[in-house]
């Protein structure tokens, strides 16, 4: 039961579980198929390599197409979430992705990897995508938004664990085809039912709740020092801010690393006569590990004085990780690596929305994630190509792993610089 939110008495916003949970729940498993699906598609490069002989830059192209398409329309999806509950946006989304990875398996030219899983999926992965996801947990929670949206994540760890291991025992036992299009159908089995299920409400205001589940104190309406972030705030006045732009250089500098790793680092632990399913397993191992850091990154940015070193942290780990890989040429040294870069790893999908709410509120955090987004993926899609360019160079991926590991001291370091919050901001100043 609940009553009514005029701020004369206390407010009980919910007998059993607050809904916000549920929201988490349900992004938890559409984050799980959207990136475990996507991520599986550094197990199809091998194949497709020695099937046609094609470079590993033309097939990484794909995956560049994939995420610019995916940054693109972010934008939008983000800025649909402010105004709709995010139910269709996923619905549409999902379906749009599964027939994008169905149509690969008749794929025959480069210009249909890059129509079918470039663009259509793209498209698609966007509608249910970090963006939609992450913006719509944060809508539901203040104080406790680290943990909600940390969790929440751990949904990509364990999507990775399960479909990247699968997707090389289909690719061994059925073929790259078979492989495509069994994703595409468990894709839209499970993401339209979620999508309905769990992702049917907007905001809890809307629904007469109140953030994190609790109770308005007596005589203190929403807006004031209880909730005082959901002040919404303009994107024009978060893109004329420095601290927006400190973000986008930072995550998106940074992820051109996990997204060129997503793509060649099977093919690399190939190349170093690592056995297939074995190297297809790190990039389970990475997500496995990434479970561990989303969930550990986003309770510690709730106990710290400021989210950003939790960032500063996680790149920090990943750094050491990719020191790592310089050495890597045994499958247990293989499976340190992805450890250590997962559980690093792991500090990104929750801090980009807990930060940017952090610094500019929660109402606009669809829009505002959205925005931040494609320049996080457009940028991060320069990943896969650059790997693929540097190895049909070169005949090796050691370059590429070296400028990882400076990019990530870099951003590491360029996050100490980042400024807490300006309150004038919120104070109409």
């Amino acid at each position: 039961m609940r009553s009514d939110m005029s701020g004369t008495g206390p407010v009980e916003v919910h007998n059993g579980i607050y809904w916000g949970w549920v929201v988490v729940i349900g992004a938890f498993f559409m984050l799980g198929i959207n990136y475990g699906a996507r991520y599986s598609f550094g197990v199809f490069v091998k194949p497709m390599f020695s099937e046609y002989g094609w470079s590993m830059s033309t097939i990484s192209l794909g995956a560049t197409v994939n995420l610019l398409m995916y940054a693109a329309s972010g934008v939008v999806a983000g800025r649909l979430l402010d105004r709709m509950a995010p139910r269709w946006i996923m619905t549409i989304g999902v379906v749009l992705s599964a027939l994008g990875f169905g149509l690969m398996g008749i794929a025959r030219h480069p210009y249909q990897i890059y129509l079918f899983f470039g663009v259509l999926c793209g498209l698609g992965s966007a509608g249910f995508g970090v963006v939609i996801n992450s913006s719509s947990v944060g809508k539901w929670f203040i104080r406790k938004k680290g943990v909600a949206v940390g969790v929440a994540s751990m949904g990509i760890g364990l999507g990775t664990m399960l479909m990247t291991p699968y997707a090389g025992w289909a690719v061994k036992n059925f073929g790259w085809r078979t492989g495509f299009l069994s994703i595409g159908v468990c894709m839209v089995l499970f993401g339209v039912v979620v999508a309905q299920i769990c992702m049917g409400k907007s905001n809890p205001e809307a629904h007469g709740l109140l953030p994190d589940g609790e109770s308005i104190r007596a005589g203190a309406p929403l807006g004031t020092e209880q909730f005082k972030d959901d002040t919404a705030l303009t994107m024009t006045s978060i893109l004329k801010n420095s601290r927006f732009w400190i973000l986008a250089v930072c995550f998106s500098a940074a992820a051109i690393v996990p997204l060129m790793m997503f793509v060649h680092l099977v093919a690399h632990a190939t190349n170093c006569n690592i056995e297939k399913i074995a190297a297809a397993s790190s990039l389970g191992i990475i997500g496995v590990a990434s479970i561990f850091g989303r969930f550990f990154h986003g309770f510690v940015s709730d106990r710290l004085r400021d989210p950003k070193y939790a960032a500063v942290i996680g790149f920090s780990i990943m750094a050491a990780a990719m020191a790592l890989m310089l050495k890597v040429a045994t499958v247990g040294m293989l499976y340190l690596f992805a450890v250590v870069f997962g559980f690093g790893y792991g500090c990104m999908a929750p801090l980009m929305p807990v930060i940017l709410s952090d610094r500019f509120g929660r109402q606009t955090l669809g829009s505002a994630y959205g925005t931040l987004s494609f320049f996080v993926a457009g940028i991060g899609s320069l990943g896969p190509l650059l790997g693929g360019l540097i190895y049909d160079t070169t005949g090796s991926y050691t370059s590429a792993w070296r400028i990882n590991l400076v990019i990530l001291i870099i951003v590491a370091v360029l996050m100490m610089f980042l400024k807490p919050r300006e309150p004038a901001l919120y104070e109409g100043k």
